[in-house]
């Protein structure tokens, strides 16, 4: 599923041991894929996963957590 592009982009640094880089790398390489989309991906889904609702970019809400069901005491 193609996604459409976000409008507004924050860094995210990781430290991550060389050799997973390397890996990590050459296997988003093999599926034609930027560490950065599937990173990007990554974080789509466990977003999803934990929030029960599918990722909308397009909301105006700085947090989406905020509105999740699984996030109210």
């Amino acid at each position: 599923m193609l996604m459409a592009p976000e409008n507004r982009t924050a860094r995210l640094t990781i430290l991550i041991d060389p050799r997973k880089k390397a890996v990590f790398e050459s296997l988003c390489a093999e599926t034609d894929m930027t560490p950065s989309q599937v990173v990007r991906k990554l974080i789509r889904d466990y977003i999803e996963q934990h929030t029960g609702q599918p990722w909308r970019p397009d909301e105006d809400s700085d947090s989406p957590v905020a509105s999740s069901p699984k996030s109210s005491t």
